[in-house]
């Protein structure tokens, strides 16, 4: 069965501590819940869950729905985006099963990527390797006045969202609008169809601003 691979990216750095944190791991249980009740999300989504901070790690593979054990995180460190980008791409490259002249491949991955920070490694090398990789979905969401959206903004093909503070309401939002999006989605794919674009998601909610589109 051919699977659509979601990978969010969540910033843990030490400026999560606290209420963002707690928001973001209330989200993903949220958004984990809210997935397996949907029949078709349920037969094909696939979550990863990846963390950066003063590095970035897979916390959990790729895994399907009915397995997926929400994990549990912890703010401290630095901002390091760049290792992140680099990160999911190359588990993309382990994980994501391409399409050969035989057998049709796994859909193109969904990328969920949140920060509230401002990047403290070099970004060039993890956005060199990320645009290598053929994505179907990207949403980049500035959590906060302190995120830099201008790195979010170089990331071809990404939606860049902003939410105005990043307290429990606005990452509730945020997770909320994640859900709708994987539903969505995973309900293309049953229909045989790539997943769409931006354009074919529910609107984002009064929290989320649509910064490039």
């Amino acid at each position: 069965m051919r699977k659509l691979p979601v990978y969010l990216l969540i910033d843990v750095s030490g400026s999560m501590h606290g209420e963002p944190i707690e928001a973001v791991k209330n989200g993903i249980q949220m958004l984990h819940s809210s997935l397996r009740s949907i029949p078709q999300a349920l037969e094909v989504a696939y979550l990863s869950v990846i963390t950066f901070a003063d590095s970035a790690k897979q916390i959990i593979p790729l895994t399907e729905v009915a397995g997926f054990k929400p994990p549990t995180l912890k703010a401290s460190g630095q901002t390091c985006l760049g290792a992140a980008l680099l990160e999911v791409a190359n588990a993309a490259k382990r994980e994501v099963k391409k399409s050969t002249p035989e057998e049709k491949g796994d859909w193109k991955p969904l990328v969920f990527i949140m920060t509230d920070g401002i990047p403290t490694d070099n970004v060039d090398k993890g956005l060199e390797a990320f645009n290598a990789v053929s994505w179907g979905m990207v949403l980049a969401c500035a959590a906060g006045p302190s995120a830099d959206t201008s790195v979010l903004q170089r990331i071809p093909k990404a939606e860049v969202l902003q939410l105005a503070t990043a307290d429990s309401s606005s990452i509730t939002a945020y997770f909320k609008f994640i859900s709708s999006s994987i539903a969505t989605s995973s309900k293309k794919v049953e229909s045989g169809a790539q997943p769409g674009s931006f354009n074919e998601l529910p609107p984002p909610p009064p929290e989320i601003s649509l910064l490039k589109h």
